[in-house]
Formats: C-alpha cells, sequence, structure tokens
C-alpha cells in the first residue's frame, strides 16, 4: 500500500526555520520530521510513499536525491575519483515526489496526487507535521472491516498549559500538561478508498472541510480512536517538546528501535 503525505505547506509559525526548507523538513533530533512520520509507516511494512511537494519542494527532492549519503558512511578518494561505501543504512523506501503547486490547499494536494492512488484498493493519507504511536496496521483493519470510503484517526489534542485543581483557593494538585477538554479531535493519519477522490474539486479544495463534512454527511467517514501519543508540530513550543523528548531517549512515536 500507498502512504500519502502532505508536505506543501508555508508554515508561516516557523518563519525563521520555513524561510530556507518546507516546514516537514524542519528538524527532529537531527531529522526532518517528514523522515520520521515515513518511519512510523515503514515500521508498518508500509514502504511506498507518495510525497506532495509545494513550498520549497526542490530542498525535499534534493533530500532524497542525497538520501543514501545522508544515512551512509563513506570514503572519496578525490584523486581516483572513486566512492566507497563502508556501511549501507539507507530505508528500503520507493519516494515519489510530485510537485502540487505552491498555494495548493490540501485537498488540492490529493487530488494532484489522484492517478498514483486511484487504482489502490485503499492508501494512507496524513500531514507531514505530527507523529504518533499510531497502530498504522490496526487501523487498515479496522478500515477494510467497516468498508465505508474513509477512516480519520480520531485522537485527542495535547495539553499546552498546566492545570490546576483547586479546593477553596488551595491549590490540590498540579498537572503539567493535561489533555483537552474530553473530545478527541483528527489527528490526520487516514485510510482511504479511492472513492474519496471524486469528493474533490481543485486546488482549493481543503480536505478538513467540504470533503470530509460531505464524507460524513452521506455516513463514509469512519473513526478509528487512538489513546496513545499523538504531537503535531504547530509551533516552536511543540517542535522543542519533540526534540526533548528525542533527545531524551522518551520518544513514544519511535516506534522501529
Amino acid at each position: 500500500m500507498k502512504a500519502v503525505i502532505l508536505a506543501g505547506g508555508l508554515g508561516t509559525r516557523f518563519a525563521e526555520e520555513t524561510s530556507l526548507r518546507p516546514k516537514p523538513m524542519i528538524e527532529i533530533g537531527g531529522r526532518p520530521i517528514l523522515w520520521h512520520i515515513m518511519k512510523i509507516y515503514a515500521a508498518h511494512g508500509v514502504t511506498d510513499f507518495v510525497i506532495c511537494c509545494g513550498y520549497k519542494g526542490y530542498v525535499i527532492k534534493e533530500y532524497f536525491a542525497n538520501y543514501f549519503l545522508h544515512m551512509s558512511d563513506v570514503t572519496f578518494d578525490m584523486k581516483a575519483n572513486e566512492m566507497i561505501v563502508h556501511e549501507r543504512r539507507a530505508e528500503p523506501w520507493k519516494v515519489t515526489l510530485i510537485d502540487t503547486g505552491d498555494t495548493s490547499m490540501t485537498g488540492g494536494r490529493l487530488k494532484r496526487v489522484a492517478d498514483h492512488v486511484k487504482d489502490e484498493e485503499a492508501f494512507f493519507f496524513t500531514y507531514g507535521d505530527g507523529v504518533g504511536d499510531i497502530d498504522i496496521t490496526a487501523s487498515l483493519e479496522y478500515h477494510r472491516s467497516h468498508g465505508k470510503a474513509a477512516t480519520l484517526t480520531a485522537t485527542y489534542p495535547p495539553g499546552r498549559f498546566g492545570a490546576l485543581h483547586m479546593e477553596d483557593g488551595r491549590i490540590t494538585d498540579f498537572l503539567e500538561k493535561p489533555q483537552g477538554d474530553g473530545g478527541m479531535i483528527n489527528g490526520g493519519f487516514f485510510v482511504l478508498s479511492p472513492k474519496v477522490l471524486d469528493y474533490l474539486e481543485g486546488d482549493d479544495t481543503v480536505w478538513e472541510q467540504e470533503p470530509l463534512r460531505t464524507l460524513a454527511s452521506d455516513g463514509e467517514l469512519m473513526a478509528y480512536e487512538h489513546h496513545g501519543f499523538w504531537q503535531p508540530m504547530d509551533t516552536l513550543r511543540d517542535k522543542q517538546h519533540l526534540e526533548s523528548l528525542w533527545s531524551g531517549g522518551k520518544a513514544p512515536w519511535c516506534v522501529w528501535r
């Protein structure tokens, strides 16, 4: 099966970083968050990727063009014009990079790669800026079991502020980062039938608006509930949080170790 990953957005909240590269190429632990997402899928046997490029897409193309060198130990014999590879650590991935436009919306980008997934039984689809310990295999099994057109991974939003438990002005407990108010949200990591492509119009189509709403009203949208770790990288604070988890050896999304 193929996994389609959105990687063309501007990432305006990361102006310092995204002036040089697209948001999915911002690094966590020395690797682009895009790489982390692909490793999550690969841990479940998904190694065929379609990357929806846009803003500064050439940076992503150059990264994968040189991926073998990034991941291998090599010696360059300048006199003989030779390269000796000592150890190969490149993954067995097939990566298709498609220019889906600088300003296309999320649904428009999916529409632009339709030819690459239209003949699939089903395919995965997610954002290029969020990670989690999602059970990709279980989400696929759930999708196949209900037979509907789309499965969305529903999860809880991460807590951003501390919460106080108080009684008569006295603090009885302190939660550093509690989860949200109990409502589940769209966590990405979709499993989709090619039938969803009929719900897409053009570049201005926002996947999270009309397509998902229409799928829901048609009874074709189901939720796979994820109760584990999930974290988008929306702000610098999010990036720092993910970086601290990775550097401390406590990255829950690192299911491939």
